[in-house]
């Protein structure tokens, strides 16, 4: 999937690295996203533990946000119920709950929390999400 996903021209692709000792870049978080028509899909976002909590999650949905350059783009993306780290930035993001995915994770079957960002979510309501379900 990710080969696939940094191969397509549509998408955006990010890393955030820092210098090793021998002067080379390590990659410490990334973040990857898919268009689709209009709507933007969050795949992952990811940072290493021990960069957790420094703002790089939110430094790299930024830049996301900068690259796309669209205030009316809407952004989509599932999160496990279960990571409520992640809910919360999302949330901060402006992110809103608007439905659920039933074990929709295939390594444990667990439920994912689906949440969009749009010009409506940033302004507090889901009017301009597609088929809002109960969250």
């Amino acid at each position: 999937m990710f080969v696939l996903e940094l191969s397509k021209q549509s998408g955006i692709c990010l890393a955030a690295t820092v210098p090793e000792e021998t002067g080379e870049p390590r990659l410490v978080g990334y973040l990857i996203c898919s268009r689709y028509d209009t709507v933007w899909h969050v795949m992952n976002v990811a940072v290493d533990i021990g960069y957790q909590r420094n703002g790089l999650a939110s430094a790299l949905l930024a830049e996301l946000y900068a690259q796309v350059d669209d205030p009316e783009a809407r952004y989509t993306l599932e999160v496990r119920t279960s990571n409520s780290v992640a809910i919360s930035l999302y949330e901060r993001e402006g992110f809103r709950a608007a439905g659920m995915r039933r074990r929709y994770y295939q390594d444990n079957g667990e439920d994912a929390l689906v949440m969009w960002r749009t010009p409506a979510t940033l302004a507090g309501s889901l009017d301009d999400v597609p088929n809002p379900g109960s969250a």
